[in-house]
């Protein structure tokens, strides 16, 4: 915790100044630290009369390390429908578990999950743990929790994947409080480290202005969660043996403090442009919402889907689910047009994966034509109905 020193302080708001997150105020001659401290320490270092101080606590690591091996993947399963992130993380994971020289192993819970757990298999799985069970069919976070955490105990794995989707980010923490473990959320990057095997796991952070590189050295497992479409799966091997090992839940694990009424998908919900093989995505540039009938006349005429970047999606020109980026979704297409985005990082992060990167932009030193294959420097209301018409005509 941060400390700060009645004696000591002099009210003279240098800390304040220097924190990055807003989180420290002086009130009368006094600095006051707020909820939002991450314990960052920069307001440490700048205090000229050493008021501040941070509080560590020792680092106690686990005495059974050595017993903890293998990797597993929670492998997500609703409505019926393998979550893609899961053979995703199954690749990943087949390259972690082979240089540590483990097994892989998958946990499904759901209900009524018929080949899925062979799947699992074939896209790289050693084991597949499989809670087929009524109780399990409606995600519930608390009986999530209580079976994986169980799971986790139980067979020792020394990593642990979980794809950072809504269900992964609801109940996964939790599984890591119940584990007293890490837990590195959005990871973009993981890799073994050699000297000893540890986990580097890698995220962006302030925003996505760097990269940090996060390693739990003294407790197990490793726990990380992967955003969608940032990890390659493997592809289907119907020859791959495995086995599947049934797991009953408990009783007690199947208890809930929650109780499902009705699930009820929204209209917004069927906008997945992680899916899409065509992104046509506009940014502020559109300069106001009805710019996106260009956006959405290309997109119809391409086959494509409509994205978008933060600010147009903060200006309300168009819905949520569309927003690419680092507070958004990340995209893999195969083509993507960026129509008007000047390329901040945090929007860079989520779409620098695509196979085809073309930027429409009428400022040449746009950043976005960094990481653009192509780029075309123009007013894009001049631009895409040339673009459309020519498109149109080739059809």
């Amino acid at each position: 915790m941060l400390k700060v020193s009645q004696e000591l302080c002099i009210g003279c708001g240098i800390c304040e100044d220097s924190c990055p997150f807003g989180a420290i105020t002086v009130e009368d001659g006094l600095a006051i630290v707020g909820d939002s401290c991450t314990l960052c320490g920069a307001c440490v270092e700048a205090c000229e009369v050493e008021a501040l101080s941070l509080d560590v606590q020792a680092k106690q690591a686990q005495d059974d390390l050595a017993s903890w091996s293998g990797v597993m993947v929670f492998c997500e399963y609703r409505r019926g429908e393998l979550a893609p992130v899961s053979l995703e993380l199954l690749g990943i994971g087949r390259e972690l578990a082979d240089k540590r020289g483990a097994q892989l192993s998958a946990l499904l819970l759901g209900h009524e999950t018929n080949d899925t757990a062979q799947l699992l298999i074939g896209h790289g799985a050693d084991i597949v743990y499989l809670a087929d069970h009524e109780e399990l069919r409606e995600f519930r976070d608390d009986c999530y929790c209580d079976v994986t955490a169980a799971l986790i105990l139980k067979y020792k794995p020394e990593i642990v994947l979980a794809g950072a989707t809504a269900i992964g980010r609801s109940f996964i923490p939790g599984v890591a409080t119940v584990l007293n473990a890490g837990l590195t959320a959005d990871c973009t990057k993981l890799e073994i480290r050699e000297e000893d095997g540890a986990l580097l796991q890698t995220r962006p952070a302030f925003g996505g202005n760097i990269m940090a590189t996060i390693v739990s050295e003294s407790t197990r497992p490793q726990m990380a969660t992967v955003r969608p479409k940032v990890m390659k799966e493997l592809g289907f091997d119907a020859a791959r043996k495995g086995n599947i090992v049934e797991v009953i839940p408990t009783a007690e694990q199947l208890q809930s403090r929650l109780q499902v009424l009705e699930s009820v998908v929204a209209e917004a919900g069927s906008v997945n442009i992680q899916e899409a093989d065509i992104l046509v995505s506009g940014g502020r540039g559109l300069e106001n919402a009805k710019g996106f009938e260009l956006i959405r006349e290309l997109a119809d005429t391409l086959g494509a889907k409509v994205s978008a970047s933060r600010a147009v999606v903060d200006a309300g020109w168009i819905p949520y689910p569309h927003q690419v980026g680092q507070t958004g979704k990340t995209v893999a297409p195969k083509l993507y047009i960026a129509c008007g985005i000047s390329g901040a990082v945090q929007h860079v992060a989520g779409m620098q994966s695509a196979e085809t990167i073309v930027a429409i932009n009428r400022d040449e030193h746009a950043s976005i034509f960094n990481v653009a294959d192509f780029g075309i420097v123009g007013d894009l209301f001049e631009i895409l109905p040339k673009l459309i018409r020519k498109i149109g005509e080739r059809r």
